[in-house]
């Protein structure tokens, strides 16, 4: 069965709506934890299920496709029986994985050359060839393959390569097209916008992908070293030019703040490494805003990591203890930040959902804005 998607609700441009995927449904807006190689860093799936509630997290095609290699995936059943999760995946297709490989990729009509950062070993992605890898993956949302350009870029740069990255998107469509889902469930492309910090190719991209007639489609090429008010222009433009009744997906973005400005544009899916990244570095999101828990003002701090947010975690370790975990470099404070940043972010996004739901959206979002953004 297609991916589906129904609105519950809105206020203004936001939206609370649900995805239908045959590993379950998805509430939205969502946040999906980025599980990169299958493992959200520090995190088991245990926890990533009763601590955090994730609903639908990430694997990346680059990264899953040198190691552990398709035939393993294959021979395992897919990435959700390799790892145990039986929730829905969404696999990256490595377009921003060559793009950050510049100094030692290059780009063809055909396709991508690249070199592995394992072993230096050559290797090269076409449309085709991303898309049989994300079907071994076993991927229930599968990624166009793009090229995403670097901020700054010259017009001509950006405009031929959203061209490129039209013309794979019709290569990847064909191959799907030609192709079984690998393991009998439904597995559905997502495109991608491109465009860089230029409207009227944003727009045409826009309005090129909507032809497509995805299941849903996705915001690519933020969130790449432009301004922030940068990152919710074009949310915002994309958005207007996006189809209404298809989850929209903005790529890579970013912090809990930048969460609630974009799902009031209209965003209705997000992903990035801030929460575990951050969280291994001793920045812990909170309701109240942001504690670096390596500060000395926490050393006698036995109140939670933050009260607001219900989970075994958030509630049942105290600043103090975490913070000595930290400076003991004891595994076990990663992983208690990580599930701590994790879990904030999907309790943000869920009541977000209840404001949008209940009309109160706007006003609890430039509340919230200002709070997240503290430092405590």
């Amino acid at each position: 069965m297609r991916l589906s998607y129904s609105l519950t609700a809105a206020t203004g441009k936001a939206r609370a709506g649900e995805i239908i995927t045959d590993h379950g449904a998805i509430e939205t807006p969502i946040f999906m934890p980025v599980g990169t190689v299958g493992s959200v860093k520090a995190v088991t799936q245990q926890q990533l299920k009763q601590e955090v509630d994730a609903k639908i997290i990430l694997g990346n095609t680059y990264h899953l496709y040198l190691r552990p290699g398709t035939a393993v995936l294959e021979a395992a059943g897919g990435l959700h029986k390799f790892m145990g999760w039986d929730r829905p995946i969404l696999t990256d297709s490595g377009g921003y994985q060559v793009f950050s490989l510049a100094s030692s990729r290059k780009i063809t009509e055909e396709g991508v050359v690249f070199q592995s950062h394992i072993d230096g070993s050559r290797h090269l992605f076409t449309p085709e060839s991303v898309m049989d890898i994300q079907r071994s993956i076993g991927a229930d949302i599968i990624m166009a393959f793009d090229e995403c350009p670097p901020y700054p870029s010259e017009y001509k740069y950006v405009k031929d390569s959203m061209y490129l990255t039209h013309r794979w998107l019709k290569r990847c469509a064909q191959r799907l097209s030609e192709t079984e889902c690998a393991y009998g469930y439904s597995q559905n492309l997502f495109p991608i916008v491109q465009g860089g910090t230029f409207a009227d190719l944003r727009k045409e991209s826009c309005e090129f992908i909507s032809s497509m007639d995805a299941a849903g489609n996705a915001i690519g090429g933020l969130s790449v070293g432009e301004p922030t008010e940068m990152i919710y222009e074009y949310c915002a433009l994309s958005c207007e030019y996006l189809p209404a009744d298809r989850p929209r997906y903005l790529m890579g973005v970013g912090t809990p703040w930048d969460l609630l400005e974009c799902i009031g544009l209209g965003i209705d899916m997000f992903d990035c490494v801030m929460p575990t990244r951050n969280g291994r570095n001793a920045m812990l999101f909170t309701s109240e805003g942001i504690i670096n828990i390596d500060n000395k003002k926490w050393e006698y701090d036995f109140s939670p990591i933050d009260g607001a947010v219900p989970n075994d975690v958030s509630q049942g370790y105290s600043k103090a203890y975490v913070r000595h975990l930290i400076k003991a470099k004891e595994i076990l404070g990663l992983t208690i930040a990580s599930v701590h940043n994790l879990a904030f972010y999907l309790w943000l996004v869920r009541q977000a959902r209840e404001k949008i739901i209940d009309g109160s959206f706007y006003g609890w979002k430039e509340e919230m804005v200002v709070r997240l953004k503290q430092r405590l």
